[in-house]
């Protein structure tokens, strides 16, 4: 078969792959969310006189909005190596595979967490990741073209920063944010789509008509573009600190050679799956506005940031 055809299929079938977990992810937070509800006794958010229950309404967002968030936390890992094509290293076949293996147990050792699944995934680009719903139950991975073209010194580097990830427990407070943002951004939509309905649509039935659907929808876009802010705005500075916690690791003269080493090959794009860009040691570079929305730091403040010592 043609390389082309190759890369079309197995690109084809990567995709597919990553549709099939987005909806058995959202299955199963549906699942979660009814049967919390119920349990909760929690009625209809309308109270049938144009109105609304905010108590009800306050608790079916915050079910929906965390559970969207903890069920991704807790299937994080199994989600990462699908969706990557990550292959864990369960007996090390080759000498780098037992170098990758005891440095990350030697970091974790350091930095006092369980010893984490270490796996490779197939990319050209140079990345690695950090997952998992607790410190010692993570997984770390990293890019075939980094182990390739990276020296083993920059490579321990940027394990460090990723078992940094996990010792600060990044991935437990993303997730209660991502819950807190997800559940008020539902909560004022509906408010604002009741209010416009009742408003502006003039619906006087006791029920909500037409013009709450449209509105709570466009409400949630917009509120979800300024909570999205928020949490990539903490994001960048998840970066901060687990750059910090590689120098404490390695030393900030090795982490700052790994960081110049990806600034050297910023033209590879980056290819991680979106729901992981967040958990990578690189990020794709956005300008203006858009570097609002950016998981990571530019690498250039990254590197300021360590040989100023700011990690200290």
């Amino acid at each position: 078969m043609p390389r082309e055809l190759i890369d079309l299929y197995t690109g084809n079938t990567q995709t597919m792959m990553r549709i099939l977990l987005f909806l058995a992810t959202n299955i199963a937070v549906v699942l979660v969310a009814s049967i919390t509800l119920s349990l909760l006794g929690v009625g209809n958010i309308h109270d049938g006189q144009g109105g609304m229950n905010l108590q009800a309404l306050l608790i079916f967002c915050a079910v929906i909005g965390f559970a969207g968030s903890f069920v991704s936390l807790f299937l994080s890992k199994w989600m990462a190596k699908r969706s990557t094509g990550a292959r864990v290293i369960e007996q090390p076949q080759t000498q780098q595979e037992k170098w990758l293996v005891s440095t990350v147990e030697e970091l974790a050792r350091t930095a006092g967490i369980g010893m984490p699944e270490v796996a490779i995934f197939p990319s050209r680009a140079p990345n690695a990741f950090a997952t998992g719903w607790n410190k010692n139950s993570s997984l770390v991975a990293v890019s075939e073209g980094m182990l390739q073209r990276f020296s083993p010194a920059e490579v321990k580097a940027v394990m460090a920063h990723e078992i940094g990830h996990v010792a600060n427990g990044d991935m437990i407070t993303l997730t209660l944010i991502q819950g807190v943002v997800n559940t008020f951004v539902m909560f004022f939509a509906r408010i604002i789509g009741n209010f416009v309905d009742r408003a502006v649509f003039k619906n006087e039935g006791s029920g909500p008509g037409i013009g709450y659907f449209v509105a709570t929808i466009f409400a949630e876009l917009v509120l979800g573009i300024l909570a999205s802010i928020i949490v990539m705005w903490f994001s960048r500075q998840r970066e901060f600190r687990a750059d910090a916690a590689s120098a404490q690791l390695v030393g900030a003269g090795a982490m700052i050679a790994a960081l110049e080493h990806l600034k050297a090959e910023q033209g590879i794009p980056v290819e991680l799956p979106g729901e992981m860009t967040a958990f990578g040691i690189n990020g794709s570079l956005k300008h203006g506005l858009a570097g609002l929305l950016m998981s990571h730091p530019p690498l250039d403040e990254r590197i300021a940031a360590l040989r100023a010592g700011n990690y200290r």
